[in-house]
């Protein structure tokens, strides 16, 4: 027999997913599932274009994470043409990286995530969002706001524009800094500061309230992978760190050599692959990327506030990673102090406007490979060019992707936890979502798809058929 049940909550993703949970006869959980349904093809539309091209073309996929991807593809075009950036250049993108980093953080955890803590998992969905929030504490939405404004026009100082900027190019920089332009930037960073103290406070106060629902959502023990420099945190260059789920290293890899350590697995119902470390295997070699990820393998972090935030978050589990993935949260709002104190550094370092920023590229053919760490984890970008430096192939690898496997795990867990008998309780459906968002997936960078963007949860019978399904506000909920 059939039924229809209508969830209304916000989804508040980027990009499209699906949730299936299979049921057993008891009408208990049997198998949940995190679908990534659309087509992805930016890699093969990018075949044939002159790879100097790329920084601007693959700035294009998000438009949230821009800055990472357009920096990713400038360090692989510098790999492919074999040229070293002035050091001014360097300094640079990842000043230009750092706004990134501040508007992105700022975005997913005030916008996105705050909601569930702040208004509470079960509050009315209609409310649920950033407008809730706004509504709930109009003071904290207008410092959200600024906050995000603040790092998007870092982005625009160094990069030109706030969104897909076009200043990283091959051999560097298209253009200096100005003296202005840096002593604009310098008085915005210092109003940054306290309003990214303030989200860290609020992270770890909210995580606290709402401590039962910390404990109800499992630890999930896995591998994590970031870039470090000299066992730092890092988010430009560096090497590539694998540790297990006890903490020790277990592989440490030049970016350029990435496919000699890590596999992509693929699955008939999902459009994204999973990647893992070909040294444990799939599925033992699953790992997690982001904020978290970047926090537990790195042992310090070199800039004075988060650098001892660092040292208390590594008391949540002395001796071990951090793997409740909650803390994702906590992890994220320790980049945003780093990222505002990182930009302070790098904006009176006189280098920043130094007027040598770029160096003669030849145009040949070659293979090169850039690596950043984007706000949501590891971004990899793999080019293959020919003599007249068009693009014969490419691999693109980005953070949502790395981070597969473990998102359909914590969404199992969730739907095991919340979901009992096939109903699916009054916030049983933002609960698993929550799980979902911990990671901030960008759906659209992994699929690069196109259209409505719903998050489609089914719950299904034992014989495959289906016996509810809830949908975001703007679709029809439907039952089979």
């Amino acid at each position: 027999m059939t039924r229809t049940i209508t969830l209304a909550p916000v989804s508040r993703l980027e990009g499209h997913g699906k949730v299936t949970i299979h049921l057993d006869d008891r009408g208990e959980v049997q198998e949940s599932r995190f679908h990534v349904v659309e087509l992805r093809g930016f890699e093969k539309f990018c075949e044939g274009r002159l790879m100097s091209d790329m920084p601007v073309i693959t700035s294009r996929i998000c438009g949230i994470c821009p800055v990472s991807h357009h920096l990713a593809s400038a360090k692989a075009c510098d790999d492919a043409w074999g040229v070293d950036i002035p050091p001014s250049a360097k300094k640079l993108r990842e000043l230009m990286h750092m706004g990134q980093f501040i508007h992105s953080h700022a975005l997913h955890f005030f916008y996105l995530a705050a909601p569930d803590f702040v208004l509470g998992p079960d509050s009315d969905p209609a409310l649920r969002n950033v407008v809730g929030v706004i509504g709930a504490d109009p003071e904290l939405g207008k410092k959200a706001i600024r906050l995000r404004q603040i790092g998007q026009g870092l982005i625009a100082h160094v990069g030109g524009r706030p969104i897909h900027p076009v200043t990283a190019i091959p051999g560097g920089m298209a253009r200096p800094l100005s003296h202005d332009e840096r002593f604009a930037a310098r008085r915005e960073i210092e109003e940054a500061l306290p309003l990214a103290r303030l989200g860290l406070t609020l992270a770890k106060s909210l995580l606290e309230r709402h401590g039962e629902l910390v404990a109800r959502m499992e630890p999930l023990a896995t591998r994590y992978m970031g870039l470090v420099k000299d066992d730092a945190l890092e988010l430009y260059d560096g090497k590539l760190r694998l540790i297990d789920a006890g903490g020790d290293i277990s592989e440490e890899l030049d970016p350029r050599r990435y496919l000699d350590h890590l596999g992509e697995h693929v699955e008939d119902w999902s459009y994204m692959k999973f990647p893992f470390s070909k040294k444990a295997g799939f599925p033992e070699g699953t790992y997690r990327v982001g904020p978290l990820a970047r926090l537990n393998v790195a042992r310090r972090i070199d800039t004075p506030i988060a650098g001892q935030e660092l040292r208390a978050f590594k008391e949540l589990a002395t001796g071990a990673p951090v793997h409740q993935t909650l803390h994702y949260h906590t992890a994220r709002l320790i980049e945003l102090v780093y990222a505002v104190e990182r930009a302070r550094e790098l904006l009176a370092d006189d280098e920043v406007v130094a007027s040598d920023v770029r160096v003669k590229v030849e145009r040949k053919s070659g293979m090169g490979v850039g690596v950043v760490e984007a706000p949501r984890g590891s971004l990899i970008h793999h080019y293959w060019v020919d003599d007249d430096g068009r693009i014969v192939k490419v691999n693109i690898i980005v953070s949502t992707a790395h981070n597969n496997a473990a998102i359909n795990r914590s969404v199992d867990q969730a739907a095991r936890e919340f979901v009992r008998g096939g109903e699916i309780r009054e916030g049983a459906l933002n609960r698993i979502e929550m799980a979902i968002r911990c990671y901030d997936p960008c759906l659209s960078c992994a699929t690069h798809a196109w259209g409505q963007m719903p998050l489609v949860l089914e719950v299904r019978a034992p014989d495959g058929s289906l016996v509810a399904s809830a949908r975001n506000p703007d679709q029809e909920s439907s039952v089979g």
